[in-house]
C-alpha cells in the first residue's frame, strides 16, 4: 500500500532542521555581541526607512546677568545627519546534486552554509566599522596608549555636556596595533561570533581587536554602548507569507528569514536568505576617531 498523502518524510525533517538551525545560529551571534556590548537596542523598522544620525550642540549664554535682569536662554540644537537607507537585502546560494555526489552532504551543503553565514554576518560588521570611521570627534595623539585612553575620555566629556548618562565605553582598535602596545605581556582575548576581543580594559568594556580592511592600523575608534543601536526589518511579515514567500525565523525580534528547497528542474538545493540589518550610532559626534601618531604593518 502506497504512503498517504501529506505524510511528513524524513527530507521534510531535515530541510526543517536545516533552516531553524541556520537562524538559531544567526540570532544567537547577535544576541551574544549585545551581550558583550552591553547594550544595542533592536528597534524595528519598515522597509525603505531612511537612518538619521544626530549632532548635538549647545551654545551658552553670558553668565553676566544683572541683578533683576532677564536671563537669556542658551541654545540647544540636535540636527539630523541623513545615513543610510535600510532595505531588505536578498541572498540565494545554490549546491548541484554533483557537488553533493562527489563531495557528500556535509561538505557540499552544510559547510557552505556555515561560510554563506559568516558572510551575512561580515557584511552587517563591515558597514558597521566603515559608519564608525565617520565619527566627528577627532584628534592626533603621540601613542597608541594615548589615544585610547583619550578616545574613552573625549566621548565621556562630550555625553557629560549633552547631559547624557553613560555607563561604559566600547572601543575597536586595529589588531596589531594593539599586540604592538602590548609587547610580552599576557591579557585574555576571547573570540565570539567571529569577532576578537577583551573585556574590561583600560576602563573599556570591552575592545574589539579588528583587521587592516575593518579598522586602519593607526586609528582608534570608541563609542559609548548607549550610542550603538540596531535597526531591523522584519523577515517574519505576515505579508511576505500571503505572497508564497515563507521563511524561517526565530525569537520576538527575528533579524533573519531562511528557507531551502530542492529545484528539481536544475537539480540544485537551494536556500534563500533575506534581512535588513543596520547598526549604527545614534550621535555621530559621539563616535571618537583618534589618530595614533603611528602605522604598525608588518
Amino acid at each position: 500500500m502506497p504512503a498517504k498523502q501529506n505524510l511528513t518524510k524524513s527530507a521534510n525533517v531535515d530541510v526543517a532542521a536545516r533552516e531553524i538551525d541556520f537562524v538559531s545560529r544567526f540570532q544567537s551571534n547577535w544576541e551574544a555581541l549585545r551581550d558583550i556590548m552591553g547594550v544595542m537596542r533592536p528597534i524595528r523598522k519598515p522597509n525603505g526607512t531612511v537612518l538619521k544620525s544626530k549632532v548635538a550642540s549647545v551654545t551658552l549664554q553670558t553668565n553676566a546677568v544683572g541683578e533683576g535682569e532677564e536671563i537669556p536662554y542658551s541654545l540647544a540644537a540636535v540636527n539630523e545627519v541623513e545615513y543610510d537607507t535600510i532595505t531588505i537585502e536578498k541572498y540565494a546560494k545554490a549546491v548541484s546534486i554533483e557537488a553533493i555526489a562527489n563531495h557528500g552532504y556535509d561538505a557540499a551543503v552544510a559547510m557552505t552554509d556555515e561560510a554563506f553565514l559568516n558572510q551575512l554576518q561580515g557584511n552587517i560588521m563591515d558597514r558597521f566599522y566603515t559608519y564608525l570611521l565617520t565619527g566627528t570627534l577627532t584628534h592626533t595623539w603621540d601613542s597608541f596608549q594615548k589615544a585610547l585612553a583619550m578616545a574613552r575620555g573625549t566621548v565621556l566629556n562630550k555625553f557629560k555636556a549633552m547631559q547624557k548618562s553613560v555607563t561604559d565605553v566600547v572601543g575597536f582598535v586595529n589588531i596589531l596595533d594593539f599586540y604592538n602596545y602590548l609587547g610580552d605581556a599576557t591579557v585574555s582575548v576571547q573570540t565570539q561570533f567571529g569577532l576578537t576581543y577583551i573585556q574590561n580594559f583600560m576602563g573599556y568594556r570591552v575592545i574589539f581587536l579588528c583587521s587592516d580592511n575593518e579598522i586602519p592600523s593607526g586609528k582608534v575608534v570608541a563609542t559609548p554602548r548607549e550610542n550603538i543601536v540596531m535597526y531591523y526589518i522584519d523577515p517574519s511579515d505576515s505579508e511576505f507569507a500571503r505572497a508564497g514567500l515563507e521563511f524561517t525565523t526565530q525569537g520576538e525580534t527575528p533579524l533573519l528569514g531562511f528557507h531551502t528547497q530542492g529545484n528539481y528542474q536544475t537539480a540544485v538545493s537551494e536556500c534563500f536568505s533575506i534581512l535588513g540589518v543596520t547598526l549604527f550610532a545614534e550621535y555621530l559626534d559621539g563616535i571618537a576617531v583618534m589618530d595614533t601618531g603611528s602605522v604598525v604593518s608588518l
